[in-house]
């Protein structure tokens, strides 16, 4: 069994996932240009001195990946942290260890110490994130009803708006992100 070190040093970087994605990617470069992180020095700074490198589990049709990955590379890019991604579907033995209620939901991200150890994980989304999905959901019709499946659709459609335009929702994947990785900092 792979570890998840063997999985981060097979991986290509986040920089060259983002350039070569079939789908999202204009959406995930207008979050990755226009997010500006916050000027809390001190957390960067500890980042930067921690020794860390982060593994994304991740895919380019994924909306939270979407949102997130952008975010988060620019936290790296910030802390000259490597940063790489694992595709989910490509080995769905890493994702299975990282399980979401039971699901395999991504992105997921892998805080990895200076000996390749997993100390920490991040994802799928901040809190806010899906109390934000929850409610959307709670609209849909019964999955019975007919008009269930066009619902579903512009219901994702509105969702990825929302995410590519609302720059408070960056806000908190920023501060959650940055609240799970100070507990190991």
């Amino acid at each position: 069994m792979k570890t998840e070190q063997q999985y981060f040093e097979e991986s290509i970087s986040m920089k060259d996932y983002m350039n070569e994605m079939s789908q999202l990617k204009e959406q995930s470069f207008m979050i990755y240009d226009s997010f500006v992180l916050p000027g809390d020095t001190d957390f960067i700074e500890q980042l930067k001195n921690a020794n860390l490198h982060i593994l994304a589990i991740t895919e380019d049709w994924c909306g939270d990946a979407m949102i997130n990955n952008p975010i988060i590379r620019k936290v790296a890019e910030a802390a000259n942290i490597d940063i790489r991604t694992a595709l989910r579907d490509a080995d769905t033995d890493l994702i299975d260890r990282y399980l979401t209620n039971g699901g395999r939901a991504i992105p997921m991200y892998l805080i990895l110490n200076e000996s390749g150890e997993v100390i920490t994980t991040w994802g799928p989304r901040a809190p806010q994130l899906q109390q934000l999905v929850m409610d959307m959901r709670a609209t849909l019709p019964e999955k019975e009803d007919p008009t269930f499946e066009d619902a579903q659709k512009d219901l994702y459609e509105n969702m990825r708006k929302q995410y590519v335009e609302n720059s408070q929702l960056w806000s908190y994947v920023y501060e959650d992100f940055k609240k799970k990785v100070n507990t190991v900092l």
